[in-house]
């Protein structure tokens, strides 16, 4: 085991102030506003799956039920918000590898807010490519351990296709490819486990360990970077 998953510490951060909160709902409804966009205007979690994730998102920051739904009632409609989904690719301090994923309707804005703040620890934008290779692109579901024993959740991912099981402390991450993740997912609660979260993310194709004094200085760099409302998700090598 190689302690808490750091997929819990992405999806369950909790707003512990109004502007953190604000900032939170701000973002789930630009990814809600996305998923439905991208998904031909489809407001329905069941039949769209990307929207299905958004929504879990904003459940997850406490967003109110009626804030999610007019949010997916706004996006499908003429005058919703205009928004570009970006992905920016940079180097932070110690030379580690930060993947940015955005939601903005201003890039210039969201750009030199991105350059700023690197800049102020250390680190600068890179061009496109420039880490995108360190990263595999995975679906995760996180299963409580709580309520299911490794051998079980082992003998699922051989029998749906999943790609790997990795023990944590309190989860198991259960990997899958992108396109597979709802199937497995829906497969997994067909047979009554229980999912945390599902989520796809970037997943570093070889972590690098640094000394705990400066994973706290990438660690706050990555929490400033998230303070945006523009920035949706920040990934690194480490």
């Amino acid at each position: 085991m190689s302690g808490h998953s750091k997929w819990s510490k992405v999806k369950h951060q909790k707003a512990t102030t109004d502007v953190l909160k604000g900032a939170a709902f701000t973002k789930a409804t630009r990814a809600i506003t996305i998923a439905v966009k991208e998904g031909g205007g489809v407001t329905d979690p069941n039949t769209n799956f990307h929207l299905r994730l958004a929504v879990e998102k904003a459940r997850a920051v406490n967003m109110p039920k009626e804030n999610i739904q007019r949010a997916m009632e706004k996006a499908k409609g003429t005058d919703a918000q205009e928004l570009h989904q970006v992905a920016y690719e940079a180097y932070g301090p110690f030379g580690i590898a930060f993947y940015i994923e955005a939601a903005t309707d201003n890039m210039n804005r969201t750009v030199s807010f991105i350059k700023q703040t690197l800049e102020h620890q250390g680190g600068s934008m890179a061009g496109p490519g420039a880490v995108t290779y360190l990263f595999d692109c995975r679906g995760v579901i996180l299963v409580p351990k709580e309520t299911c024993s490794y051998d079980t959740i082992f003998g699922y991912v051989l029998e749906f296709g999943a790609e790997d099981v990795q023990e944590q402390e309190d989860v198991f991450e259960v990997y899958t490819a992108p396109e597979s993740l709802y199937r497995i997912k829906t497969k997994l609660e067909e047979k009554n486990v229980t999912i945390d979260s599902s989520s796809v993310v970037m997943q570093a194709k070889a972590g690098i360990i640094v000394p705990s004094e400066k994973q706290e200085i990438i660690d706050t760099l990555v929490e400033r970077l998230e303070q945006s409302e523009d920035i949706q998700r920040v990934f690194t090598n480490t």
